[in-house]
């Protein structure tokens, strides 16, 4: 098992951070190519619709869990 990296990136306007593994960051780099949108963009959109009890982190982890489950947003 790699290691976490945090990551920063500005979402809306302001900086952030997450940390994930690398086995689910480069998943996340694939979704974002799949769906030919900018990785920051499916950041804010997973960002956006987590539950605000749910850190983005673990909001991540989630969505990149259900994608490899096949349970992607509707707007796919």
């Amino acid at each position: 098992m790699t290691g976490v990296q945090k990551r920063s990136i500005s979402i809306r306007g302001h900086r952030t951070s997450y940390s994930l593994e690398q086995p689910f960051f480069d998943e996340l780099l694939r979704i974002a190519t799949v769906r030919e949108m900018p990785l920051a963009a499916l950041v804010a959109e997973v960002d956006a619709t987590r539950p605000r009890q749910s850190n983005l982190s673990s909001a991540l982890r989630v969505f990149v869990l259900d994608w490899v489950r096949g349970k992607r947003p509707e707007s796919e």
